[in-house]
């Protein structure tokens, strides 16, 4: 046992009792972060914008700020940007987070000294669960790769700015330093194929323990090490014991990963975001992640059905209800008030709160009224790969309203397959069957002979790697949706399928 591994179980021990503390009580930990918000923020440009004096309660905190996205609080955060004091929160902040805006282009998300520590200890405190349920620490004595974004970061009007997953490794605790992997230099690598060559050649001959990124992209480099090897993950880095990711669900991935990995392996999911760290998954044996309710972020919760709404109902935590989708909205110690990410979650448990992603208020398909979201796509597809055999690389879902060939329109599936299912019929129509158990506005169409079943499109296995690449988006932290409204995505995938 190394010395590194020696101190983490102790450590471990208490901030499992730290966690159980909070997490036992979770109105009283969420009103006490709502109270020192609204204090903090009462004498900003905003807070006197929306009369955060007279804020007092949840309610009246409704009355006066309502939910808005990037793009409604645009002007707040470009005065932010242009080195404004006092706006959102008060000061400066250390950091302007560049996220990638959908109508805006870039958008640039503040990260103050008292949010810093929330995006930093998420991480740590995951991997701090997981040492304490498991008992497994030797994976801090080894290498720990972390396949993220550039950490150069540069300057804009007296802050600093760079994408949060190169500001975040500028934080990487000092013991942990001589383990990290790659180089710094090599994290400076802008084009993503070059750079995960550099990392393959850093890594190869190192006692690798801990890997951690986008589950698309981690394969990417688990690929490159069998190529250049010939030899499955778990011959290379024997020592390999623990993936952590997050960013998208992992399941559609595991079964190609642990085949090219060669064996199963535990791992830990995130839910990081340039807003805030949200949650992360502090057990094995329980579906879901942790919600995060005592680090300065202010949860509501609005129905799904309800996000368009003019006034929609706005839930605290002890509002929710298990199995229900919302949008998740927050307010947080960076200067974010009724701020909508943009991610819908479904809670699996209250005792504690735990979440998972079930999807994105903008990434959907509704083409015909049937308002299929990410969680339905995902559980149909694992559970035909279940039940047919096949690896999936990646895949995405779109409406076909007017087949070429004519006929009912129907959902189309562009798959990258790494393994093939024997039976592609069967494996369809236990797609279209599982879809329709979960939806049932999408078995209606079905049923109602409104849209035929789904329909299975191959595409290469490169294909969602080339059309990342035909975007300038090939990259550690790009992202793309499982499914869509239109055929932006599905038309170019088609075209190299």
């Amino acid at each position: 046992m190394g010395i590194r591994s020696f101190f983490a179980k102790p450590l471990a021990w208490y901030t499992d009792r730290q966690t159980k503390a909070w997490s036992s009580r979770p109105a009283e930990t969420q009103q006490q972060v709502f109270t020192d918000l609204i204090s903090k923020g009462e004498n900003t440009t905003f807070g006197k914008d929306h009369n955060f004096g007279t804020v007092k309660s949840h309610a009246d905190f409704v009355k006066n700020v309502p939910i808005r996205d990037y793009e409604e609080l645009k002007s707040y955060f470009e005065r932010t940007a242009s080195g404004e004091e006092n706006v959102l929160w008060p000061g400066k902040p250390l950091y302007l987070a560049k996220t990638s805006g959908t109508t805006s282009g870039a958008k640039y998300i503040p990260i103050t000294r008292d949010s810093i520590p929330n995006h930093i200890n998420g991480a740590k405190n995951a991997l701090l669960s997981y040492i304490h349920e498991t008992g497994n620490a030797s994976f801090v004595d080894g290498k720990l790769i972390f396949l993220s974004g550039s950490p150069e970061l540069d300057k804009k009007n007296g802050i600093f700015v760079g994408r949060l997953s190169g500001i975040s490794n500028h934080f990487v605790p000092g013991y942990l330093r001589t383990n990290q992997m790659p180089s710094y230099e090599t994290n400076c690598i802008d084009d993503w194929e070059t750079k995960v060559e550099t990392v393959v050649d850093e890594t190869l001959n190192q006692r690798m323990t801990l890997i951690s990124g986008i589950p698309s992209w981690v394969q990417m480099y688990f690929d490159k090490i069998n190529e250049r090897t010939g030899k499955p993950v778990k011959d290379v880095f024997p020592d390999f014991s623990l993936f952590v990711y997050g960013g998208v669900n992992f399941e559609p991935y595991r079964a190609k990963m642990e085949a090219t990995i060669g064996k199963k392996i535990d791992s830990i999911e995130l839910f990081p975001a340039s807003e805030g760290f949200f949650a992360y998954q502090d057990t094995q044996t329980e579906k879901g992640m942790l919600l995060i309710l005592n680090a300065g972020i202010f949860y509501e919760f609005v129905p799904a059905d309800e996000i368009h709404n003019e006034k929609p109902t706005r839930l605290t935590i002890g509002e929710v209800e298990l199995g229900k989708n919302y949008a998740l909205i927050i307010s947080n110690n960076a200067g974010l008030w009724g701020y909508s990410i943009g991610d819908m979650v479904q809670f699996v448990s209250k005792k504690p709160f735990r979440v998972i992603v079930s999807g994105r208020v903008k990434h959907f398909t509704s083409a015909f009224g049937e308002h299929v979201i990410a969680k339905e796509v995902e559980h149909a597809l694992n559970a035909s790969l279940a039940t047919h055999g096949g690896e999936v690389i990646d895949f995405h879902v779109a409406p076909q309203v007017n087949p070429a060939s004519g006929g009912l329109p129907y959902h189309e599936w562009f798959i990258s397959f790494a393994k093939r299912p024997e039976n592609m019929e069967a494996f369809a129509a236990t797609i279209d069957r599982e879809m329709q158990e979960q939806n049932i506005y999408y078995k209606d169409l079905i049923t109602g002979n409104i849209l035929r079943p789904a329909v299975i499109t191959e595409v290469a296995e490169d294909a969602f790697i080339n059309y990342a690449r035909s975007q300038g988006k090939l990259g550690g932290q790009f992202k793309l949706p499982r499914l869509a409204n239109d055929r932006k995505v599905a038309d170019l995938l088609g075209l190299g399928a």
